[in-house]
């Protein structure tokens, strides 16, 4: 009988035990997992920086041109005094205009050479302190007249995005995205079979059509995080 009572109490110890271990072990695995996570946090978090040098800005910048063309790229943008300066000289067919560290967010974009006339008309207006609207007006007025002129098929890609932070690893702008604008001067739904509002959020469409500045719009889904 007594034999048989020992049997039970080592039997007993045995259960508590295991079950002593396997609880530990479980905590132990759980302590762990959260240590990792936080560290894929925080490394996550540092990997992003603000754009601060005009080097970091124009590689940020030139993530609005196609990747095979941002060396060859000439980037323009605005000095401390408000002055357009060539920030980086190019040999190529595009212009990308720097992001304007004076303003909210971020927004670059890089155009076809032969679209500069009809840009820097544009800034020229601004900075007279004309609306949207005037601008407009104007330039729809000079186009018909001959003075300004606009190829059919040039294009303009634009990268924004309402943060100013970047991985210096890859030079992308944290919650950035490209839109793209193809020029079709007084194309109409009718003339491209093209809708005049996106069918869905990433569909082209035609703006401002039968209009100068008649354009095919291309709003790309944003990226996914993996």
């Amino acid at each position: 009988m007594k034999q048989l009572i020992t049997v039970f109490v080592f039997t007993g110890l045995l259960i508590s035990c295991n079950s002593s271990d396997k609880s530990k072990t479980t905590t132990q695995e759980s302590a762990s997992t959260e240590i990792v996570l936080d560290s894929t946090t925080d490394d996550h978090k540092k990997q992003f920086k603000v754009i601060a040098t005009e080097a970091e800005l124009i590689a940020t910048s030139l993530m609005a041109a196609p990747k095979e063309s941002r060396s060859g790229a000439k980037v323009i943008g605005y000095n401390s005094a408000g002055e357009l300066v060539t920030l980086k000289e190019g040999d190529n067919e595009f212009i990308v205009l720097a992001d304007d560290p004076k303003k909210d967010g971020f927004h670059a974009a890089c155009y076809h050479k032969d679209l500069e006339p009809f840009m820097a008309r544009g800034r020229a207006l601004r900075a007279e302190g004309k609306t949207a609207q005037e601008v407009f007006d104007i330039r729809e007025e000079e186009m018909k007249a001959g003075k300004l002129k606009i190829e059919t098929g040039l294009t303009l890609h634009i990268y924004y995005g309402p943060k100013i932070m970047y991985d210096p690893e890859t030079s992308k702008v944290e919650e950035a995205q490209l839109r793209y604008v193809v020029y079709m001067p007084w194309a109409t739904a009718a003339s491209t079979g093209l809708p005049e509002a996106p069918m869905a959020s990433n569909h082209p469409w035609i703006m401002n059509p039968g209009t100068h500045r008649a354009h095919i719009m291309i709003s790309p889904l944003p990226e996914t995080n993996e």
